[in-house]
């Protein structure tokens, strides 16, 4: 076995690498976890700019959006304009093995694409909300705040779909359709607050760490133009786990770390649980939509001070 080889026309280096730190993995294993997966992969990723964490040697990992300028001219990219930056953002389409195997060789661990396909940049596919554990908290708490998001769901007659973050929380992704980027905002921040307002006890919509008291997090802020790890995506965490498609009625008997690189292509084969759990796409109710529109953006309760004073119910 050498330490290079090439791959649907892709030249692969120094596969007997270390993917990084703590990973318990190299970069073979990366290679061939992307590889075994990529099917499913690039369902999830068709069409979708994408960015990627890369741990490169010797360097700290970071977050990439635009393409390098060596990247080659068969790999698909979208131009999108970022309102925060000014500019037009090259990223870059995984709609191709060829193209997966690319980025595994830019050592890209982590896949996080947009809500959207191209060209259609103003219609999310889904709805998202992310369930952030506090530090030291086992995965029970995860396991009954998502309960709480899915009765919250039941409650106005929508469903969705929960798969493992690759972290100590889950993402519960919600398909919808004829949906604006302003519309599936202001639902996921309604639906936030609805699961919050079922035990006030366990979960929150606190976006800064020090109000949340020990509560999980709802975090609604993945709709408009934020990414979130895709399903199946490695995550750069000791050990390697990746983001994994779970039945409701499993949940509550997985843990995160049962699904990494090393053990999730055996558990999948040729299936993808996450299309077959994913229910059909659904109108989001007006209802939802306007309460939105009462409930401030977590960013700004946290950022200005009088929406801060008023959620903690100070006085000037």
């Amino acid at each position: 076995m050498t330490a290079s080889e090439t791959r649907d026309g892709v030249a692969l280096t120094n596969l007997d690498e270390a993917l990084f730190d703590g990973a318990e993995t190299t970069k073979r294993d990366l290679v061939e976890y992307l590889d075994a997966l990529h099917a499913q992969l690039i369902e999830a990723l068709r069409d979708r700019p994408l960015s990627v964490i890369r741990a490169l040697r010797g360097q700290k990992p970071f977050m990439q959006k635009n393409v390098p300028k060596y990247t080659p001219d068969w790999v698909p990219t979208a131009p999108v304009w970022s309102a925060a930056t000014k500019r037009e953002i090259a990223y870059a389409l995984c709609n191709d093995r060829r193209t997966l195997l690319w980025l595994a060789n830019q050592r890209c661990i982590e896949f996080h694409p947009t809500l959207y396909r191209i060209p259609e940049t103003d219609a999310p596919t889904h709805l998202v909300l992310d369930l952030d554990p506090p530090e030291g908290s086992d995965f029970g708490c995860v396991v009954a705040t998502a309960e709480l998001v899915r009765q919250a769901l039941a409650d106005i007659g929508l469903a969705g779909a929960v798969k493992t973050s690759g972290s100590k929380g889950v993402h519960i992704f919600v398909p919808v359709i004829a949906a604006s980027t302003e519309e599936v905002a202001l639902a996921t921040r309604a639906l936030a607050v609805r699961a919050e307002a079922l035990d006030p006890n366990l979960a929150t919509t606190a976006f800064i760490k020090t109000d949340r008291d020990g509560k999980v997090f709802l975090d609604s802020t993945r709709a408009g133009g934020g990414s979130v790890a895709a399903v199946y995506s490695p995550r750069l965490r000791p050990g390697t786990p990746v983001s994994f498609p779970v039945a409701w009625s499993d949940l509550a008997d997985v843990s995160p770390a049962d699904f990494t690189l090393r053990t999730a292509p055996a558990l999948l084969g040729d299936s993808d649980p996450w299309t077959t759990l994913m229910p059909p796409p659904q109108s989001l109710p007006a209802e939802l939509v306007e309460q939105g529109r009462s409930i401030p953006a977590a960013r700004a309760q946290a950022l200005h001070p009088e929406l801060r004073r008023h959620h903690r119910g100070e006085s000037r």
